[in-house]
């Protein structure tokens, strides 16, 4: 039976039909839930995409954090259910508080859209349980708030206890410590800037994100 995968759509998320596409075609059956929703009807995983939630008012996450799915979301994560947020859906984890730190803006205050390579630094979230550590991805970016920082405490109980999931090869934002995506301290919530729904095909230039989806839907890596 296929997968159950709920996607969050918030007013100004633009990349939720690229998230059910590229889950999709790894056998997935991924279902669109307005924010207004309290309740995620049973799904098997959660992803929150990218895109501009609520227009990024205030800043990029806050006020998405305030939306009855967000509760469901939280709930659905408590309960030992996998969690990704992408790009715009890091921000939203980091300010609902089911991720540590933030993102803010990119160094240079340059926009991103750019290619980059991540290395999978651990293998203890759900996004990467499939993946050898040091494997090299090549996803894209696209944003304007995604350098991660956080404490120095809070980095180094990352660290510690191995939360960091992808690091930068490059580090194109600044992000700490090449900070590309974290984990909590159960690993079944992820958050990640680059994109791997829009990686999941050589005519997008690399079909390296299908690795990541894959772990999330538990399928073997190919």
């Amino acid at each position: 039976m296929a997968a159950r995968v709920g996607v969050v759509v918030f007013p100004g998320t633009n990349c939720e039909h690229d998230v059910a596409a590229a889950l999709a075609l790894l056998g997935a059956a991924p279902e669109l839930f307005w924010h207004g929703l309290g309740d995620l009807g049973g799904v098997d995983a959660v992803v929150v995409p990218g895109g501009f939630a609520h227009g990024d008012y205030l800043r990029p996450g806050a006020l998405a954090r305030f939306s009855p799915v967000m509760g469901a979301v939280a709930r659905f994560a408590a309960d030992g259910g996998p969690v990704v947020g992408i790009c715009n859906g890091f921000q939203v984890l980091t300010e609902a508080g089911l991720l540590p730190g933030a993102l803010q803006k990119n160094r240079g205050l340059r926009f991103m859209c750019v290619p980059t390579v991540v290395t999978v630094a651990s293998n203890r979230s759900v996004l990467t349980s499939g993946v050898e550590v040091g494997t090299e991805l090549v996803l894209p970016l696209n944003n304007f708030d995604g350098s991660y920082v956080c404490a120095p405490s809070t980095l180094e109980e990352l660290v510690a206890e191995d939360r960091v999931v992808l690091r930068y090869r490059d580090n194109p934002n600044g992000s700490l410590d090449d900070i590309a995506g974290i984990c909590n301290r159960e690993g079944n919530v992820v958050g990640l800037m680059p994109h791997p729904e829009r990686a999941s095909s050589a005519l997008l230039g690399s079909a390296d994100g299908l690795v990541l989806l894959r772990s999330l839907l538990s399928l073997p890596v190919a």
